[in-house]
């Protein structure tokens, strides 16, 4: 391994006390108009775990066993070892503080691997934009160049993403007990964001909206693998949860518990929820999931059963350590894994892909950096 000399795994971050939880709130929705009532609630949702967001501890298991991987034989001392760094765009350890050490250590290229598997604004480019502003930020102060960095592709259409998630949900099918149904509802779900933002997602030559189809896309391939494990096809539907902003922008919907309340109207009985916009189970998979939508369908009297995340899955991390590989060897696109119907993405984003709602601004990574 020659062209990186180190990783970079870039996160959204989260508090990691009480005092911690609302100024990394503010700092998560400066600018968006988010109403004080609404950061009160939230809050209030971190503190009842005791302030501390599980989304760290689980970023600093990921960035271990990345590092393992990547590294299977080959000495910490050793030259050919390739260290993984930790950045978050929202709390510590912030990405400028992951790229000043970088720096210090002699860093020159890494590979950037982001946590944030799909399009969308929130997902891809505005990382790109954290990119942008934190290398400027560690360049002012003129002490020596910052490593050269490479983001490389999303990793939603990897193959061992699909067969991971596949296994937690056929378990979350038989933690439903023996009283369930043969056909069980799968609701998969993701992190609703603004209409307008789904809208232009993704690369615009391929049509846009490639937040919904990517996220559809992998719904109606876990569910295929599902079907082929147990003999039986289940009635499955990608849906919505965690919206934030003002109550008058519309947001993708629907919600996952109006979700639930269609399916005892319609009189399912079982469903599975299976969040697959989300790399761990961090605070809005354990709140707006295990805590609200759980109790919800027990209210309504739904048997309900919440897949596992995919997390450290040793298949998983194989593969963001094959994406970083890829780069690296500069493997041909012709020869790039990838499912679904789009290919493998580009090595740097189009122009126009996932654009800042609030105005074009700089970003890394990009065919336009």
């Amino acid at each position: 391994m020659s062209s990186f000399d180190a990783v970079l795994l870039l996160s959204f971050g989260g508090p990691e006390a009480p005092e911690d939880v609302m100024p990394f709130l503010q700092r998560v929705t400066a600018g968006r108009g988010i109403p004080a009532e609404r950061l009160a609630a939230v809050a209030e949702q971190y503190q009842a775990f005791g302030g501390v967001s599980p989304i760290n501890a689980q970023t600093r298991a990921l960035r271990e066993a990345l590092e393992a991987d990547l590294n299977v034989g080959v000495a910490r001392d050793s030259a050919d070892f390739l260290p993984v760094y930790w950045g978050n765009r929202n709390w510590d350890p912030f990405l400028s503080d992951a790229l000043t050490q970088m720096r210090s250590d002699g860093v020159l290229n890494a590979a950037v691997v982001v946590t944030s598997g799909y399009s969308s604004y929130s997902g891809c480019r505005q990382y790109r934009e954290n990119l942008y502003d934190s290398v400027t930020q560690v360049q002012a102060d003129e002490v020596g160049p910052v490593p050269t960095l490479s983001k490389i592709r999303r990793w939603f259409d990897q193959p061992a993403f699909i067969e991971a998630m596949t296994d937690n949900v056929v378990a979350a099918i038989e933690a439903l007990g023996p009283a369930a149904g043969p056909a069980p509802e799968l609701a998969f779900t993701t992190h609703s964001i603004p209409i307008a933002q789904a809208q232009n997602s993704g690369d615009p030559a391929l049509g846009g909206q490639m937040y919904v189809k990517q996220h559809e896309f992998v719904a109606g391939a876990i569910a295929n693998a599902v079907a082929a494990r147990i003999g039986t096809e289940l009635p499955w539907k990608l849906v919505f949860q965690s919206r934030s902003g003002p109550p008058t922008m519309p947001w993708l919907e629907p919600d996952i518990s109006d979700h639930l309340d269609s399916l005892k109207a319609a009189d399912v009985s079982d469903v599975v929820i299976v969040p697959i916009g989300f790399i761990s189970d961090h605070m809005e998979v354990m709140w707006d999931l295990d805590t609200v939508a759980m109790q919800h369908a027990r209210d309504i009297g739904l048997n309900a059963s919440r897949a596992s995340t995919v997390g450290c899955d040793p298949r998983f991390v194989a593969a963001l350590a094959g994406l970083v590989r890829e780069r690296q060897e500069s493997v041909p696109q012709a020869e790039q894994v990838a499912l679904g119907p789009w290919g493998p993405a580009p090595d740097a984003c189009p122009v126009g892909c996932c654009p800042n709602p609030r105005g074009d601004r700089p970003a890394l990574c990009g065919a336009d950096s």
